[in-house]
């Protein structure tokens, strides 16, 4: 019963000993000149300015939310395109009846204004 372990132990003996030697060789190797502007924390080339905690509007947790809604159900759509000759009608029917769902609540989402930016 162990032999069948070897393999898993010499993998995490050979990554065990392989991250720190890559990461000792980039410190030997890498030119370190800190500067204050490299030190500077970046973000989309602007310069950082007030506090990081500030406070954000829902409205980007909305907009957040409803991608992440509207990704997972687009994901639907790829196993039924494999097996679509296999589902015929059915599955033609039933994908387009998810697809008008599926708009309807992007239009009244829309219509809401939750995808406005200002």
């Amino acid at each position: 019963m162990p032999q069948n372990y070897v393999p898993i132990f010499i993998f995490i003996a050979v990554v065990a000993i392989l991250i720190p030697l890559t990461l000792g060789i980039a410190k030997l190797v890498r030119p370190e000149k800190p500067e204050k502007a490299k030190l500077m924390p970046y973000e989309c080339g602007v310069d950082p300015i007030g506090d990081s905690r500030q406070r954000y509007t829902v409205r980007f947790y909305i907009v957040a939310i409803l991608f992440v809604i509207f990704d997972v159900e687009t994901i639907f759509l790829f196993p039924w395109a494999v097996l679509y000759k296999a589902l015929a009608w059915f599955g033609f029917i039933e994908m387009m009846i998810f697809l008008t769902i599926l708009i309807v609540g992007y239009v009244w989402v829309w219509k809401k204004g939750a995808l406005e930016w200002i």
